[in-house]
């Protein structure tokens, strides 16, 4: 193991303002090589003098509601450099006199900028620059000592008072949305504060052993391995950390894993050098209930709301923890469990470990109440919760774990069991109709719109939307689609989603469902589509291209009593905070998604085929 910097440059303070991609600054700020540390937003000004630059987060809030969360105003007076990102900047003004408000329109997705190459934030970098908005407040007085140095259209979106070291952006300079955002980045942490970065891979990989060795001490070790990367990671780090007598691994088949799933994970671990005990436990997983809000739930086989499907699964995999630890004959109370829990999946979740202040996008089944009481007791090591699935894969490589395994496509803990959008009624709230009226004036002669019943979940200003999706159909003209799928949740707020579906054109509203629940029928004709894209994929070498590609099974019956649909979701994204769609014939061939069609309508049941064409924001990876 590497030895760290004798002599480190001073660590970067983010003050988390609850945004969603507070980690991916802090990613950022690493890939630039330099330390840092997530901070809460409100540390006073006196801890944070020997940080050498400041980075204030987004948030969901508007810093002029009642118990908005603030920052100590003391620091725009330390002499020391200040970058405010959305809600960051909107605090930095406000603080310095200057007026903050709620504008008619609100900025959610990709936008082209106006900058001012003169301002050493945007230095090196061209006049118009494509970046990442979400937000719905807006600077709309500029402070006193600032200028504004970046504009979309008539919004505020960069000021600073160069004199003072502050600066601010509307934009989200941290995601992959916003090409240059790292290079902006890089020039406040070199060119404003005058920083030299020295921080790299091996100073992350000893802090994960480091974190394993003070959590675990000498007691007895249970990791869950599911297969993918960030598990797998995780159990190559306790093996480097501690004696293997002491790592005790477990693969869940829960009955919600992709086809032969089980079998491979097993087979591909063996080969990494990992042995591990196999729990079948279908049966449990598919009757398990749990307390929701006080109350008992259904079995999880009855269950249609994403959250408590979510929440039963994670309770029971604590159920499958405390049988496992029985069956291995371990004490309870001498055994930490070890996960391959990730930053965003802390942030989604809005766990205090990432977020004092963040709202919950999505319960992930490592970050439920009962694994938070075992992290309360110390009884949970997550040498991967400071880390991004990039670093990760970085991580794994440097590991020495074989490519095909570090590249695995990513599939969440539940499985497909949140791939599977349950509902025993069309989702029709009072808004159905206007929504489904306001979505006509994207109608052309080429192309129909119609409003599906079932709602996903979005990621809109930091916060959480369960919102419809809208189906466009007709002349596929893809970039014409992907814009079209850009500004409809812009202009129509009761929709985050927007997807292509394949056919005949379909208009208006459509209000068939056929009752979907986890059944075996509704498992049996999501792995026959799974698979059939996951072959194609390996077959034309695209799982590299396309990071993730979600199958999403939905109960729309367009017309086909008993039918279901499909859903594809292609994800291109380097951060896994944000992405986009990928454009069939620019980001893969178009003659491959119409092989994937094509595979998945031969499936038994299935009436259409849609692909996603939103990004991250407004619409999350996955639909539930």
């Amino acid at each position: 193991m590497e030895d760290l910097h004798a002599q480190p440059a001073p660590r970067v303070a983010i003050l988390d303002a609850g945004a969603q991609y507070g980690k991916v600054i802090d990613r950022r700020v690493r890939g630039l090589q330099f330390d840092s540390a997530l901070l809460p937003l409100d540390t006073p000004a006196a801890e944070l003098e020997d940080y050498g630059a400041i980075i204030i987060s987004g948030g969901p809030e508007s810093v002029y509601a009642l118990g908005a969360p603030h920052c100590d105003p003391r620091i725009f007076e330390m002499d020391k450099a200040v970058l405010g990102i959305c809600y960051g900047m909107q605090l930095m003004n406000q603080a310095a006199g200057g007026m903050v408000s709620k504008p008619e329109r609100r900025e959610d997705g990709p936008v082209t900028i106006s900058v001012e190459p003169a301002s050493l934030l945007f230095d090196g970098l061209e006049p118009q620059q494509d970046v990442l908005m979400s937000h719905g407040d807006s600077v709309t007085g500029v402070a006193r000592g600032f200028s504004v140095i970046a504009r979309s259209g008539e919004i505020v979106a960069g000021i600073a008072n160069q004199q003072r070291k502050l600066y601010g952006v509307q934009f989200h300079p941290e995601v992959d949305l916003t090409p240059n955002g790292t290079r902006m980045i890089g020039n406040f942490l070199t060119k404003v504060a005058g920083l030299e970065g020295n921080y790299s891979l091996a100073d992350r990989e000893a802090e994960a052993i480091r974190h394993i060795q003070e959590v675990v001490g000498e007691r007895q070790v249970l990791v869950f391995v599911s297969g993918g990367v960030d598990s797998t990671v995780c159990a190559m780090l306790l093996a480097k950390a501690l004696p293997g007598e002491r790592i005790n691994a477990v693969h869940v088949d829960t009955g919600f894993m992709r086809l032969h799933e089980s079998d491979a994970v097993e087979q591909a671990l063996i080969q990494a050098g990992i042995h591990l005990k196999v729990v079948r436990a279908e049966e449990l997983f598919m009757n398990a209930t749990t307390t929701v809000g006080g109350k008992q739930t259904p079995p999880l086989k009855q269950v249609t709301d994403p959250e408590v499907k979510r929440a039963i699964i994670g309770d029971t995999f604590m159920t499958v923890l405390e049988q496992t630890l029985g069956d291995l004959q371990l004490d309870p109370k001498e055994t930490v469990l070890a996960q391959g829990t990730l930053r965003p999946d802390l942030i989604e979740s809005a766990s205090h470990l990432a977020s004092n202040t963040a709202a919950v996008i999505k319960t992930h089944h490592n970050d439920t109440p009962l694994v938070r009481e075992l992290r309360a007791a110390g009884r949970v090591a997550e040498p991967l919760s400071g880390l991004h699935k990039d670093e990760v894969r970085e991580l794994g490589e440097r590991l020495g774990l074989a490519r095909e395994l570090v590249w695995r496509q990513p599939f969440p803990g539940p499985g497909l069991a949140i791939r599977i959008i349950c509902a025993e009624h069309p989702y029709k709230t009072a808004e159905f109709t206007q929504v489904a009226h306001s979505l006509e004036q994207f109608d052309s002669s080429t192309l129909s719109t119609c409003l599906l019943p079932i709602k996903t979940v979005g990621v809109q200003g930091d916060g959480r939307t369960y919102s419809y999706a809208a189906g466009l159909s007709g002349d596929a003209d893809w970039p014409r689609l992907m814009h079209l799928a850009r500004e409809i949740p812009k202009a129509v707020h009761g929709v985050n989603r927007v997807a292509y579906i394949f056919g005949d054109p379909v208009h208006g509203a459509v209000e068939d469902i056929t009752p979907t629940h986890l059944a075996h029928e509704e498992l049996s004709q999501l792995r026959q589509a799974d698979d059939a894209i996951t072959q194609i994929m390996l077959k034309h070498s695209l799982t590299e291209t396309l990071k993730q590609v979600p199958v999403i099974l939905f109960p729309a019956a367009f017309g086909q009593p008993g039918a279901r649909s499909v859903a594809i979701r292609t994800f291109i994204t380097n951060d896994w905070m944000t992405g986009v769609p990928a454009v069939p014939g620019v980001d893969f061939p178009e003659p491959v998604l119409s092989e994937m069609v094509a595979a998945v309508l031969r499936v038994p049941g299935i009436a259409r085929v849609a692909y996603d064409l939103t990004s991250k924001p407004p619409g999350t990876t996955e639909w539930e």
